[in-house]
């Protein structure tokens, strides 16, 4: 279909805007692919690559069915749409929506090729309509040992093709260089166009097969980190108890205390030892074993430590006690004063 018959100025519009965005994004001076100048440039050629996307359909273009020869030369650079969708989709950088642009870009260029290979323009393997991991993340049971051992004889075909499509790519750009010029100054006869709308098609075949191989690793990457994330979250409706926060109040060795220090704070409550680890035990914080054992109310401190020094004598430390026994031996046989020549008259 020829472009004056079908597509318009308009259709042609919106693809130079949108190529001229993308070449923009792509070579720009700007530091950051993330600066909203750049972004704003990616928004816009992406509405003016899907209006023209959308009238490309409308007027039925391309089908599968017809030869290449029989596209008119004029309408070969539409054939570039999906790819250059694909291409400004993946220079967004939102990354809450990462994994989404990946497969919205994958989709574009994997149409692409699709329609290239209806076309026969280049010689290529069209890749799975799917990221190859995807199958195998939606049922578990499928592959297992033998299909994580990687395939030695695919990865040597694999670094031969990335080879061949370097070369050849070199190639198209050389040829594309020397061409552009005239074609784009109108001097160009349609042989010429044609010719060099069919090299830039053939250069994006290279590209597309390059960031789709790309974008499956990353998806590959991406979707490992939140299957990570999700075995790491707690079950849903279990979390950590909350534990009361306690009110500020005066600890106290007694009740004796408590009554004491209660009347002259009347703002803070009191507590003894006793009550705080009961408490604390009823919440669960410490068992019950944990509660010291107090002296009974009334005892003084001197009393308390004298008790705690003749129970360390009496079962501890024999040693300590038998030092005492000798010691209260010497005082009965020995005088006060006995040894002491400094007074002696």
């Amino acid at each position: 279909m020829a472009e004056g018959a079908g597509a318009g100025p308009r259709l042609a519009e919106l693809l130079a805007a949108g190529r001229r965005f993308w070449e923009e994004v792509e070579t720009g001076a700007e530091p950051s692919s993330g600066a909203p100048a750049v972004q704003d440039k990616v928004r816009q050629g992406l509405d003016a690559l899907r209006q023209a996307a959308a009238m490309v359909a409308q007027l039925d273009l391309f089908s599968e069915n017809e030869e290449l020869e029989e596209i008119a030369s004029a309408d070969l650079k539409y054939l570039l749409l999906p790819a250059l969708l694909g291409a400004l989709t993946l220079k967004q950088v939102d990354l809450s929506k990462r994994l989404e642009h990946l497969e919205s870009a994958r989709a574009h260029f994997w149409r692409f090729l699709k329609l290239c290979r209806s076309y026969g323009l280049g010689s290529f393997n069209l890749p799975p309509a799917s990221p190859p991991g995807e199958e195998d993340a939606r049922s578990p049971s499928s592959g297992g040992p033998a299909a994580t051992q990687p395939n030695l004889v695919a990865m040597a075909s694999s670094r031969q093709a990335k080879i061949e499509r370097y070369k050849q790519k070199k190639e198209l750009e050389t040829r594309l260089a020397s061409m552009k010029t005239s074609v784009e100054s109108g001097q160009a006869d349609e042989d010429q166009i044609r010719e060099f709308y069919i090299l830039q098609t053939q250069k994006w075949i290279n590209t597309s097969l390059e960031e789709i191989e790309s974008i499956d690793q990353e998806m590959v990457i991406l979707r490992s980190r939140g299957t990570a994330k999700q075995s790491s979250a707690p079950p849903h409706g279990t979390s950590r108890q909350v534990r009361t926060p306690m009110k500020p109040f005066i600890l106290t060795r007694d009740a004796a205390q408590a009554k004491v220090f209660g009347a002259g704070y009347p703002g803070l409550p009191t507590m003894t030892v006793d009550d705080w680890y009961e408490q604390r035990r009823r919440q669960g914080v410490v068992s019950g074993q944990s509660a010291p054992q107090r002296a009974p109310a009334g005892i003084t401190d001197e009393e308390l430590q004298k008790q705690q020094q003749e129970k360390k004598e009496e079962e501890d430390d024999e040693e300590a006690l038998q030092k005492a026994r000798n010691w209260d031996d010497w005082k009965d046989t020995h005088p006060r004063g006995y040894g002491n020549r400094q007074n002696v008259g």
